[in-house]
């Protein structure tokens, strides 16, 4: 699998257009970009996800909570400035200590952080709890690219920025460089973006992403899905998301990599179960993936031979217990 995953890069270095041809054919079409930043956004992307909605809400219910006691604390500052000047105040009381205020400025951030954490506790526990995914996808981060496999059948995929080196390109936006973008159903407005390769998923489906790296420490995420992780070489550790619309969504790595750091864009799309299983045959067509007949076969033969072995042991144990019964008086008799 790695050879085979490898062979693009190669190949790549003496044909600038090899990356993008690898996408010829592929059945799915024009989908709307919904997970990308704009020029001077300071909000956050359009949350796509159960996840996304429930941290950006979390985050507004904080920001109420943090605004309200700043300007608790400046009202108070003001306050003892205004009263306690000097001015008004020559003479100064001289006590150290006040049990009632000790007390209420203890218990006062202590509630409110319980209440705080009563509600980000869920969104913690629903983020970190990994179900059974109904779409298993293992991504390897490298210097500087993103590879992509889908072990249910068997096949793979790298990933590269459009107009990277990988591409015939030098991380610049250049005429060619649009037309690659144009070829791939970009604009140049997604350039750092827009990647040769995608990871399709379908829509309204639990999707767990096994997250590795190969070389040094590189970050998974996609911010409209309120997911993140970092793929360090030698763990494997697990995310999940189930998108609830159909687009494109980007992501760029998030973990210092190196030079081209940069240049390590991720996409992401989502799409409807029809097209996802013809995109599916498509790619294991492509890759020389195992087809879909078959790897249901194995799936079913695997979880036949699970019964059996299930039965067998019953039965085992069934003969076992029988044999450490008593006698009965009748065939103590025989």
């Amino acid at each position: 699998m790695r050879l085979r995953t490898l062979m693009p890069a190669f190949l790549t270095l003496f044909s600038g257009s090899a990356a993008l041809a690898q996408e010829e054919g592929n059945p799915i079409g024009e989908l709307p970009i919904i997970g990308a930043p704009s020029d001077g956004g300071i909000g956050f992307q359009p949350a796509s996800t159960s996840i996304a909605h429930d941290l950006q809400w979390l985050d507004g219910m904080v920001l109420i909570i943090i605004t309200a006691i700043t300007l608790f604390i400046v009202a108070l500052l003001g306050i003892v400035i205004f009263r306690y000047g000097e001015k008004r105040n020559k003479t100064p009381k001289g006590f150290t200590h006040n049990t009632p205020l000790e007390i209420a400025w203890t218990l006062g951030p202590i509630l409110i952080l319980v209440f705080i954490g009563a509600f980000s506790l869920p969104v913690l526990f629903e983020e970190q709890v990994i179900p059974e995914g109904e779409v298993t996808v293992k991504t390897t981060g490298y210097q500087w690219y993103w590879g992509y496999e889908y072990p249910d059948h068997d096949f793979g995929f790298d990933s590269y920025m459009i107009g990277s080196p990988a591409t015939g390109g030098d991380n610049r936006l250049t005429d060619e460089v649009r037309a690659q973008l144009q070829e791939a159903g970009y604009s140049e407005d997604e350039f750092k973006l827009a990647t040769t390769t995608a990871m399709v998923v379908p829509v309204d489906t639990d999707i767990v992403v096994q997250v590795t790296g190969a070389d040094v420490i590189h970050s998974w995420t996609i911010p409209a899905f309120g997911v993140k992780q970092d793929a360090v070489p030698g763990r494997l550790a697990e995310l999940w998301f189930r998108a609830d619309e159909e687009g494109v969504y980007f992501g760029q790595c998030s973990e210092l990599c190196g030079i081209a750091h940069a240049y390590m864009p991720i996409t992401v799309k989502v799409v409807s179960q029809e097209e996802y299983e013809a995109w599916l045959d498509w790619a294991i067509e492509e890759y020389g993936g195992t087809p879909r007949d078959a790897s249901m076969a194995q799936q079913g033969d695997e979880t036949e031979g699970q019964g059996d072995g299930d039965d067998a042991a019953r039965l085992v144990e069934g003969e076992a217990a029988g044999g450490d019964e008593a006698p009965s008086g009748e065939d103590q008799a025989n």
